[in-house]
């Protein structure tokens, strides 16, 4: 190695010895191979078990190895997996700290002058603001003709996710636009993932977690050549090269609003511009659904109830 790697090997080590494990994975993600991200992952959403597990037990919750795990530590720029979990402690017991406690509690509703209704819209709009400035409008663009373009859509949602994923299905419909969705987890998933090809779209609710059947989703759309459209919070570092567009959809640390009121407006807009893309198929298809709903009130009307 000469001089100057040398020196960029360290720039680049003092560079991440300033970032958080976040901002760590963040910066070496597009460098690590799934297992390590498997593991990154681990470490990012469940820090507080990591602490005191050891590199067999963490390869063990990761399904990976004790060598990745040690190897994904010195990829984030540890020296190895006790400086790590060093870290991770700091971390909780900033969290945790008085402080920190004190700081939360007066955060909470009806603690200061400002209302919770108050406090609700400023963490909504927090939400929403964040979300546009992280929007690319080009990356909004593909997702809407993604949707657009496909034979079938099937939105995927676990947990409070299915509910939006559920409202893309019934929205879609309307348009004249097949469309399904499904909560399924497990087993129960590959029956939604059978018949999907090519021409079709997946729409990923996945907020901020990484599931071991999401891997099986997108290995399989890859296989078939269906695009897939990711709608999270922070996944998109993770896995945002295995899918067609990613749509960040930001959350808060408040936490009083819902998580999926973030991908509910964004859904909105992706369905204004789906509409827009082809605005006649869709008032065909609402014509037809206002006729279907007049005839099914004639059928349920008085006259029909007295005869009964």
């Amino acid at each position: 190695m000469t001089t100057g790697e040398r020196q960029n090997k360290s720039a680049a080590a003092d560079e991440l010895a300033s970032l958080s494990l976040a901002e760590r994975i963040a910066a070496r993600v597009a460098t690590m191979s799934r297992a390590e991200r498997r593991v990154a992952e681990f470490l990012r959403t469940r820090g507080s078990d990591a602490i005191f597990a050891t590199a067999q037990q963490i390869g063990a919750a990761t399904q990976t190895s004790d060598a990745t795990v040690v190897r994904t530590a010195k990829t984030l720029g540890y020296s190895g997996l006790q400086e790590l979990r060093h870290s991770l402690g700091k971390q909780v017991v900033a969290a945790t700290s008085p402080l920190a406690q004190l700081r939360k509690r007066l955060e909470r509703p009806g603690s200061q002058a400002t209302s919770l209704l108050s406090q609700v819209f400023a963490e909504a709009t927090d939400r929403l603001t964040e979300t546009a400035r992280r929007m690319a409008d080009a990356d909004f663009d593909l997702a809407v003709e993604a949707i657009a373009n496909a034979r079938e859509v099937i939105g995927i949602g676990v947990g409070p996710s299915e509910l939006t994923a559920r409202y893309l299905e019934l929205k879609l419909n309307r348009m004249g636009r097949p469309a399904r969705s499904t909560g399924a987890t497990g087993f129960r998933l590959a029956d939604d993932l059978l018949t999907l090809t090519g021409e079709d779209t997946l729409v990923l609710y996945w907020p901020t977690r990484l599931r071991n059947e999401m891997e099986v989703v997108l290995d399989h759309a890859q296989a078939v050549g269906a695009r897939t459209v990711l709608m999270s919070d922070s996944l998109g570092p993770l896995i945002g090269d295995r899918v067609s567009v990613v749509l960040p959809a930001a959350h808060s640390a408040g936490d009083i609003v819902g998580e999926g009121m973030t991908t509910q407006v964004l859904t909105d807009a992706v369905l204004a511009g789906v509409r827009a893309h082809d605005e006649r198929r869709a008032t065909r298809a609402h014509e037809l659904l206002t006729d279907l709903r007049t005839s099914l009130s004639q059928v349920n009307g008085p006259s029909q109830r007295r005869r009964r």
